[in-house]
C-alpha cells in the first residue's frame, strides 16, 4: 500500500459570508430548498455555473464561491430581495407548532433526498426521502434514522461494447448539507459490540424541513480497524458479514443514538427489514431497565412497533444462518439475558428447525402490531407470501394492511406546471395538494397553454439527453462520427417514451424489442415517428440485468434506431427528474405480482406524462382512471404472457396512443391527448402523492400505536406483565378447548333477507367467555364445497347452554342468493387489554 500522509489536526474553513448575507449557510443545510423553487433560487441566481457544477449542491457551492462574489451579491438589490424573500420563506415554513407527546421513528437503510448524496440505490431511498419530506409538510413530528455511506451506491458507465462499469463516488460529508451532532461541544458518538471489538459510531444531521435525518457513520478515528471503519463505508456492498454489521449498527446503534441525544419515540417504523434489530434492542433495555422478562419486553415493545415491507419475492429478504447470528450476538445476550433461542425465535417460523436462517422480516412482522405492504395488490401477495406464520387463517384475512406508495409532489413536479397551477387553481392549492377537490380546477386550464409547457420539458429534456449523450460518448472515448451522431439524436417534435428503473430481469426492460422489424415500423413511420429514452442500473452482482441493458446499447448503434433510442447513463435523481418531467408516455412492463408498488410512473402522471403500463403495484389501483392504457390483464403472471404482452404493447402504440398523439386540431393542439392530460392530472396528483400516504400511516398506525405504548408502559408496564401471565395460562389450557355444538336458526332455505341466528356452545376449559373471540366465517360454497367471498361475523356471549357451557350467538341476513355456509372458529382475546388483538397463532376451528 502507497505511503500516505495523515495529518496531527484538521480544521474546517467555512465561507465568510457578508452581514447582509449571513444565513445563506443556514439556508443551504435546510433542504426546503430542494423542493422550493423560489427558496433554490436564491443559490441558482449567486452563480448559475457554479450551481450546475456543483452538482446543485448549495454547501459544495457557497465553498467554491470567491468572495468577490459574495460581495457583489451582498450589494445587489435584485439579489438582495430574492435573498430575504428565501429567508421569509424559510421561517415561515419552519414556524414552530405546538410540541407533541408522540415522536416517530423512522429507520430505512438508504434515503434518496438529494442528487448530490449518493446514499441510496433506487426506489426505496426514494421514498424514504419523500416520507421524510411529506411528513414534514404535513407537521407530522417524525425523525429519520439512517446510514452515512463513505462511498455511496454506484457510479455507472457503459464501456464501448454497452458493458457497465461500477465506480463509488466518494461522499465528503463536509461539502454536504449534514451536520456532526455535538452535545456539550463534542461529537455524539455511540458504540456497539461486534465479534471485530467495540465499534464507534458517529451521529450526524440532516435537516429536511421540520423533520431530522440522523446518520450513523463508523468510517472515523475512533475505530482503529479497517473492519469496523468499512461497515458505513458502501450501501448493499460486501457480504453477509457486511450486511449484519450494517443492520446491528442502523438497527441497535440507531437506538442507541436516539437515547443519546434525549429522543424517546413512541413509535417505531421499519421500513423493510433492515432496521429489525431495533426491536432486540428495545426488548433489552426493557429488561435491564424496567425489570421486565423476555417476553413481557416483547409484549410491550411491539405495541409501537410499525412494519412496512417492501418485497414481493421471497428472495428479496436478508437471512442470517444460526451461527452467523451466534458468532455475532453470543456477547450481547449473555450481556443482556436474553437467550440465545429466545433471540432466534424472533426471526424463525420453525424454532426446532436448526436448518431455518433468521429472517429480518419474519422477525419485523413478529415484533410488530402493525405490518403493511405498500399497494392494494402487494398487501394479497404479501399476504400469501406470509401466510405459513398464520396457517389457520385464509389469505385475506393474514393481518398485513396496505399503505399505497406516494410520491413527494412539491419535489417532482416540473415549475413550468406549477406556474399554470399558480394561475388556475386556488391560491392554496400547495398546501392542499392532497385534496381531489384542489384539482376539479385543471379542466379550466386552457389546453394550448398545457400542450405548450409539455412541448417545452420535452425540449428541456432532449437537450439534457443530448449534452449527456456527448459526455458518456466522450467518457468512454467513442469516435468523431459516433459523437456526431448522439448530438443529433433525438427529435423535439417526436412522440417520447421513457423508461427508467432498476434493471432487474423481472421488470422486463427488453419487452418493448420482443419484435425488432414491427418495433421499427413504429419508431421509423414517416408521419408519426416515435423514440424512446432508457435509463436504469443493474445492480453490480446481477449478471443478467447487465446483459439487458447491454441489449438495449447494442441496439442503439442500429444506423436505423440511432437516433430513435439512447440509453442515458447514471440514472439517478436528476435523470429521473428530467424523464418524467418530459416524455409523453412512461412505459413499465414487470411480471404481475413482482412490482411492490414503483413510483416512477407517478412521478410521471403528476407532470401530464401518461401511463402505459401493467397492472402491477400502484397502477392497479389507479388505471380506470389516469388516462393511461393497460397492458394486459389482471391475470397473474406466466412465461407465455411476454410474447402476448409486447404484441398487445405494439397493438396500443399502433392502432391508439401514438395516432391519438399525433391527431391535432386547428391550432395544432391534441385534443384528445390532452383531454387524458388533464384526466391525469386531477385524479393522480391527489391519490399519489405523499402528503396523502403520512396521512394516511398517522391515522391508521402513528396514532394507535402512539396511544398503544402510553397505554402499555403505565404502572411500569403492568398491562404487559397481566398479559403474558394470561398468555401462558391460555397455552396450558388450550389444547382442551373445542366447539360442542354449532347450530342455526335456518332450514335448508331461507328467502334472501331473512335474519339466520348463528349460534355456538364451547368447552372453554376453565376460561371466562372474555377470554375467547368465537366467530362464524360466512360466505358462498363453491364447486368444490369451500367457502368463498367470506365475511367473519362475531358472536356474543349469550350465558350458558343448557349443558352448562358458555353459548355464544350472531345474527346473519343474507343479501346474496345460492348456496351460502358457514364455519366457526375460536381463538383467544385479551378482553382486558383494550388494545389487545386475537391471538390468531392459536385459532382453532370448528
Amino acid at each position: 500500500m502507497p505511503f500516505q500522509l495523515q495529518p496531527v489536526k484538521e480544521f474546517l474553513v467555512l465561507p465568510a459570508l457578508p452581514k447582509q448575507l449571513s444565513r445563506l449557510s443556514e439556508i443551504a443545510h435546510n433542504l426546503v430548498w430542494s423542493w422550493d423553487h423560489t427558496i433554490r433560487a436564491v443559490f441558482r441566481r449567486l452563480d448559475p455555473v457554479l450551481w450546475k457544477t456543483s452538482g446543485h449542491n448549495p454547501v459544495l457551492m457557497l465553498g467554491h464561491i470567491s468572495q468577490s462574489a459574495l460581495e457583489k451579491a451582498a450589494k445587489d438589490q435584485r439579489y438582495l430581495a430574492v435573498y430575504r424573500r428565501a429567508c421569509e420563506l424559510l421561517d415561515a415554513y419552519m414556524q414552530k407548532t405546538e410540541p407533541k407527546e408522540k415522536l416517530v421513528a423512522y429507520f430505512s437503510m438508504e434515503y434518496g433526498l438529494l442528487e448530490c448524496m449518493s446514499i441510496y440505490s433506487g426506489g426505496l431511498g426514494i421514498l424514504s426521502g419523500d416520507h421524510l419530506k411529506a411528513a414534514s409538510d404535513a407537521e407530522i413530528p417524525l425523525i429519520g434514522i439512517g446510514l452515512l455511506y463513505q462511498r455511496g451506491y454506484l457510479n455507472q458507465r457503459l464501456n464501448q461494447d454497452g458493458w457497465q462499469i461500477e465506480r463509488n463516488p466518494e461522499n465528503d460529508f463536509y461539502t454536504l448539507p449534514v451536520q456532526p451532532v455535538r452535545i456539550n461541544g463534542e461529537d455524539l458518538i455511540v458504540s456497539v459490540q461486534l465479534p471485530s471489538g467495540l465499534v464507534h459510531i458517529k451521529v450526524w444531521v440532516m435537516h429536511a424541513g421540520r423533520v431530522n435525518l440522523y446518520l450513523l457513520d463508523t468510517n472515523i478515528p475512533e475505530n482503529s480497524l479497517d473492519e469496523n471503519r468499512d461497515i458505513t463505508d458502501m450501501l448493499y456492498g460486501g457480504d453477509n458479514h457486511t450486511r449484519i454489521k450494517q443492520e446491528i449498527v442502523l438497527g441497535i446503534g440507531g437506538t442507541r443514538a436516539l437515547r443519546a441525544m434525549g429522543l424517546q419515540p413512541t413509535v417505531y417504523h421499519m421500513n423493510e427489514g433492515h432496521s429489525a434489530f431495533l426491536a432486540v434492542e428495545r426488548i433489552r433495555m426493557l429488561m435491564q431497565e424496567n425489570g421486565l422478562s423476555f417476553d413481557e419486553a416483547w409484549e410491550a415493545t411491539r405495541n409501537n412497533n410499525v412494519f412496512t415491507t417492501h418485497t414481493p419475492v421471497p428472495a428479496g429478504i436478508d437471512l442470517f444462518d444460526t451461527g452467523l447470528m451466534y458468532q455475532y450476538f453470543k456477547d450481547y445476550c449473555e450481556h443482556s439475558g436474553i437467550h440465545f433461542d429466545q433471540l432466534l425465535k424472533l426471526g424463525k417460523r420453525n424454532l426446532n428447525d436448526p436448518g431455518e436462517p433468521f429472517s429480518m422480516a419474519v422477525s419485523a412482522l413478529q415484533t410488530s402490531s402493525y405490518r403493511n405492504a405498500v399497494s392494494a395488490l402487494h398487501r394479497n401477495v404479501s399476504q400469501t407470501m406470509w401466510s405459513g406464520m398464520w396457517p389457520e387463517l385464509p389469505n385475506w384475512e393474514v393481518p398485513i394492511s396496505h399503505v399505497t406508495n406516494g410520491i413527494h409532489l412539491p419535489t417532482w413536479l416540473n415549475g413550468e406546471l406549477a406556474t399554470i397551477f399558480d394561475q388556475y387553481l386556488q391560491p392554496d392549492w400547495r398546501d392542499r395538494h392532497a385534496d381531489p377537490k384542489t384539482w376539479e380546477l385543471v379542466k379550466e386550464i386552457p389546453s394550448s397553454e398545457l400542450w405548450e409547457a409539455r412541448r417545452h420539458r420535452k425540449r428541456m429534456l432532449i437537450q439534457f439527453a443530448r449534452e449527456r449523450l456527448v459526455q458518456q460518448g466522450i467518457a468512454r472515448k467513442a469516435s468523431a462520427a459516433e459523437i456526431k451522431r448522439v448530438h443529433e439524436a433525438l427529435d423535439t417534435d417526436a412522440f417520447t417514451i421513457g423508461f427508467a428503473r432498476r434493471f432487474a430481469t423481472y421488470k422486463r426492460a427488453t419487452l418493448f424489442f420482443r419484435d425488432v422489424q414491427r418495433l421499427k415500423k413504429i419508431l421509423l413511420h414517416s408521419k408519426m415517428p416515435v423514440q424512446i429514452l432508457f435509463a436504469g442500473k443493474a445492480h453490480p452482482k446481477d449478471h443478467p440485468g447487465k446483459v439487458l441493458i447491454r441489449e438495449i446499447f447494442q441496439l442503439t448503434r442500429d444506423p436505423e434506431l440511432s437516433k430513435r433510442i439512447v440509453f442515458l447513463e447514471d440514472y439517478g435523481i436528476e435523470v429521473a427528474r428530467e424523464m418524467v418531467q418530459g416524455v409523453d408516455l412512461w412505459l413499465n412492463n414487470p411480471r404481475r405480482g413482482e412490482e411492490a408498488c414503483g413510483t416512477s410512473g407517478m412521478k410521471a402522471a403528476i407532470n401530464g406524462v401518461l401511463n402505459c403500463s401493467i397492472l402491477d403495484g400502484w397502477f392497479d389501483e389507479a388505471y380506470e382512471t389516469s388516462g393511461g392504457w393497460a397492458i394486459g390483464d389482471r391475470e397473474a403472471y406466466s412465461d407465455d404472457q411476454d410474447e402476448m404482452h409486447a404484441s398487445a404493447l405494439y397493438s396500443l402504440l399502433e392502432s391508439e396512443i401514438v395516432p391519438m398523439y399525433y391527431r391535432r386540431n386547428e391550432e395544432g393542439i391534441p385534443e384528445d391527448w390532452i383531454r387524458r392530460v388533464k384526466t391525469c392530472l386531477m385524479n393522480m396528483s391527489p391519490q399519489f402523492n405523499c402528503m396523502r400516504m403520512v396521512e394516511e400511516y398517522d391515522a391508521q398506525m402513528y396514532e394507535l400505536a402512539h396511544r398503544g405504548w402510553v397505554e402499555v408502559r403505565k404502572e411500569n408496564f403492568e398491562s404487559a406483565r397481566r398479559k403474558v401471565r394470561w398468555n401462558a395460562e391460555v397455552h396450558r389450557v388450550w389444547d382442551r378447548v373445542r366447539f360442542l355444538d354449532i347450530s342455526s336458526t335456518s332450514e335448508s332455505s331461507i328467502l334472501s333477507g331473512e335474519p339466520v341466528q348463528l349460534r355456538a356452545t364451547l368447552d372453554l376449559a376453565g376460561l371466562r367467555p372474555s377470554d375467547v373471540k368465537v366467530e362464524a366465517v360466512v360466505g358462498r360454497v363453491g364447486a368444490e364445497g369451500n367457502l368463498e367471498k367470506t365475511q367473519v361475523l362475531s358472536l356474543a356471549p349469550t350465558g350458558e347452554a343448557p349443558n352448562g357451557m358458555p353459548s355464544f350467538q350472531a345474527q346473519f341476513v343474507p343479501s346474496q342468493t345460492g348456496r351460502l355456509g358457514f364455519a366457526m372458529r375460536v381463538s383467544p382475546n385479551h378482553y382486558d387489554d383494550p388494545l389487545s388483538r386475537p391471538c390468531y397463532s392459536l385459532l382453532r376451528w370448528g
